[in-house]
């Protein structure tokens, strides 16, 4: 396994412990969320991370870790939701939500992987606040998808723009973690 691949569990690993925890307090209530819904969020978290990182204070103790793992589970949350398309199924075992998301996660993965390859790990040479606005840019992107009914010309669909915020969230926390 390589260091990349280590860190990027690692941090995996702290998301998935949050969202456990959340799905014991919550269940699956998140299955209610429509994917514009869910991109709206993930437009929260990134927009508060760039107004902390502009402002160079912030007021909420909450750190941008929190929100890097905030947009994390909920593009997980939203590819889970794209998958299971117009299920009618609101509740999971952990079990099954828990195969749900780790299924999500090796995906996600594996297109990191093959990206890495090609871009030979650019991201390490990146700034935090760069991947803050990669994120922003896939969100409007994902915004106007949303808007065309999912219909594209030549661009990739919501589901590889999710996976593109994901593993720019990811990033930024091994940055933040291990540093570059």
């Amino acid at each position: 396994m390589t260091q990349t691949e280590t860190q990027y569990r690692e941090i995996i690993a702290i998301c998935k412990a949050l969202f456990q925890k959340k799905n014991k307090d919550y269940g699956t209530s998140w299955r209610i969320l429509r994917l514009p819904s869910l991109t709206d969020q993930i437009f929260i978290k990134a927009q508060r991370i760039r107004s902390i990182q502009e402002k160079g204070t912030q007021k909420i103790e909450d750190g941008i870790e929190g929100e890097f793992i905030g947009i994390i589970n909920y593009c997980i949350i939203a590819l889970i939701q794209k998958e299971l398309g117009a299920s009618t199924k609101m509740e999971f075992t952990e079990a099954e939500i828990s195969d749900l998301y780790d299924a999500q996660v090796e995906k996600t993965l594996a297109l990191q992987k093959d990206k890495n390859h090609d871009y030979a790990e650019a991201w390490r040479d990146m700034r935090v606040s760069s991947m803050t606005d990669l994120i922003l840019m896939k969100i409007f992107r994902t915004k106007q998808i949303e808007d065309n009914q999912g219909v594209t010309l030549v661009s990739e669909g919501v589901e590889a723009n999710y996976q593109d915020m994901m593993n720019y969230a990811i990033f930024c926390m091994i940055h933040l973690k291990f540093g570059a």
